[in-house]
């Protein structure tokens, strides 16, 4: 018999979602960085054996919105409660459980198995872990609660085996060799805005999209051309530094770590160009994929 289903990982934003499904497939598929909010898109990622197909989903962290695309990010986390049949709830030893409340009482009332994560447990020590395993006891009684540390990759073997023992009988929902319900232009994207979101300080990288205007592949390389759209003239000129230094900077690591996700050569060429009050722009959030039309 094959098992296949939906595990969504949902929870706040920096709480590791993203560096946890890295580590449950063995690919990095999402970006992880230290800064919140890294997350925009909801991102499939489809561990594949001969008789089980997970499709694992990660998803922006769940934020109260201030602008609309932090309000299309919040319906992506959303909707992942809608179609799972195994829900990851990863919380860690830094916050509160009490958190966003009104959205752990939708995952505390759906009807699939809930698997409460508590990463980054290297952090604490054991009488405060056993007080917050006590707590998300309270908050989610139907769950069972793992603590874990996704970087360290401490007890992800055991979070796979416990998904692979819910998982209802299914015929796959994905061909066998597909690892990502995404093309290649969006992890081109991401790995740009993955670059930004290390290398720039404070407001910019939030206020960053990256668009791949051409992707011609052949059998040993690669030639792409990208646009980083940014929504003030004055941060065109902060991505691009002095000199252009910065801008080139990125680019450069960009382009090495395409080479390694794509195992071909690369030949990568990134232009800025400034795209007024586009987070805010229903027109511009369709444009950039971020609602439906």
């Amino acid at each position: 018999m094959h098992k296949a289903g939906f595990v969504n990982i949902v929870g706040n934003p920096n709480v590791g979602k993203s560096t946890l499904m890295n580590a449950l497939l063995g690919e990095k598929i999402s970006i992880a960085t230290f800064k919140a909010q890294t997350t925009r898109h909801r991102i499939m990622g489809i561990y594949n054996t001969d008789d089980m197909q997970i499709v694992f989903s990660d998803t922006p962290g769940v934020l109260k919105p201030q602008y609309k695309l932090q309000e299309s990010m919040l319906e992506f986390s959303e909707s992942a409660l809608t179609d799972a049949d195994v829900l990851l709830y990863v919380t860690d030893v830094i916050e509160k459980p009490d958190k966003h409340g009104d959205f752990i009482a939708k995952v505390a009332g759906l009807k699939v198995p809930i698997l409460v994560l508590i990463n980054k447990i290297d952090l604490t020590d054991q009488k405060n872990l056993e007080t917050l395993v006590g707590e998300w006891t309270e908050q989610m009684p139907g769950a069972e609660i793992i603590p874990i540390s996704a970087s360290n990759k401490f007890n992800v073997d055991y979070v796979l085996k416990r998904v692979k023992e819910l998982l209802p009988d299914s015929p796959p929902y994905f061909g066998k060799d597909q690892w990502t319900d995404k093309p290649a232009r969006f992890f081109v994207s991401e790995i740009i805005r993955e670059k930004i979101l290390l290398y720039y300080d404070k407001e910019i990288p939030y206020s960053v999209e990256v668009v791949v205007e051409q992707f011609k592949e052949s059998d040993k390389k690669i030639n792409i051309n990208a646009v980083i759209y940014v929504e003030r003239d004055s941060q065109k000129g902060i991505i691009i530094g002095k000199g252009g230094r910065a801008l080139k900077k990125v680019a450069t690591e960009a382009r090495l770590s395409l080479e390694r996700f794509f195992g071909k050569t690369i030949f990568l060429q990134v232009f800025v160009n400034v795209d007024k009050d586009w987070r805010s722009s229903d027109k511009e959030l369709r444009n950039f994929g971020y609602q439906q039309y």
